[in-house]
């Protein structure tokens, strides 16, 4: 395969967050980024016309409708066939052209809801999905699985697939309403610190745990899987393989903000699953980890917030 900085290279989800994570750590790598409005990836006929035209080496496939909770219970038929489609028509548009290679990006959302933690790669399609994103999950399972239906009839074909876990950083959503934990609690706390606020409530007691890895992380791990595609396995965690409580992210966010106010917790509230953490196996004997502290990602994500979020 031809090294990395002479592979014509297809991202898909350019405007998102990983997508600008990626395309910031690239550095000069020739990355074709077409918006949705130069490419409709849910109209089969123009995504195959695209990559026959453009010839890709490899393609990264970031792109995808994602929403919150309230998102996806409002629209379970949107979330699912429109991931649905945009993942058939670029795994097949691919495979059609013979593209040689291709990442796809999956969600922690695909594992089971019992499934016990840590989360490994084998448990996929061993149990019932969480139901409130039951739909977007079915579409990135079909999406996994046809990649590693390709590598079965046609094995010289790299399809493989990176499932990351929750993720923070700059470009996030740092909407009131629409943002995810890490961007609302940075949010909060820049508030309270700004109106001099001498207490931030938390939902529940803060003791459910999550998995937030630094967006540049993963911009890191697909750059490396780009490079490598042979030997990355088919189907991959990209975690820390560690996790922090509410209580500790809060309190991390408190601590690079330099806010001394004190936490209050609201127990009537809901808090969700206790705990949902990736297994690193796969991702330690390929040789790759997550470098980036909880400190580190939490003051460059607030960096970014101040410059683009703050009048």
């Amino acid at each position: 395969m031809a090294p990395l900085h002479e592979k014509r290279i297809l991202l898909t989800g350019g405007g998102g967050m990983v997508g600008r994570n990626l395309l910031e750590a690239a550095g000069d790598l020739r990355i074709d980024h077409p918006t949705s409005q130069q490419l409709d990836l849910t109209n089969a006929d123009v995504v195959r016309a695209y990559i026959r035209d453009t010839k890709p080496d490899l393609i990264i496939h970031a792109a995808g409708k994602v929403g919150g909770i309230q998102a996806n219970m409002a629209d379970p038929v949107g979330f699912l066939d429109k991931n649905l489609a945009i993942g058939r028509n670029l795994i097949m548009g691919a495979y059609e052209a013979n593209v040689p290679e291709l990442l796809n990006l999956a969600s922690t959302c695909i594992y089971p809801r019992a499934a016990e933690n840590p989360l490994r790669e084998d448990m996929v399609l061993t149990g019932e999905l969480e139901p409130t994103n039951e739909g977007y999950a079915i579409a990135k399972i079909a999406a996994l699985r046809l990649c590693e239906y390709i590598r079965k009839q046609r094995p010289e074909l790299q399809y493989k697939t990176l499932i990351p876990c929750n993720l923070y950083g700059p470009y996030d959503n740092f909407h009131p309403e629409k943002s995810h934990l890490l961007p609302a609690i940075i949010r909060k706390v820049h508030d309270a610190k700004k109106s001099s606020a001498n207490e931030v409530e938390i939902w529940g007691d803060g003791t459910a745990r999550r998995e937030f890895m630094y967006a540049g992380d993963l911009a890191q791990a697909i750059l490396k899987a780009s490079e490598e595609m042979e030997t990355l396995p088919d189907l991959m965690n990209t975690g820390l393989g560690y996790d922090h409580s509410i209580n500790e992210y809060y309190q991390t966010v408190a601590d690079v903000l330099d806010w001394g106010g004190a936490f209050t917790h609201d127990l009537s509230k809901p808090v969700g699953m206790k705990q949902k953490l990736c297994s690193t196996e796969r991702a330690d004997s390929w040789g790759w980890r997550a470098s980036t502290s909880l400190a580190d990602g939490i003051a460059k994500t607030y960096t970014f917030f101040l410059e683009n979020h703050t009048s």
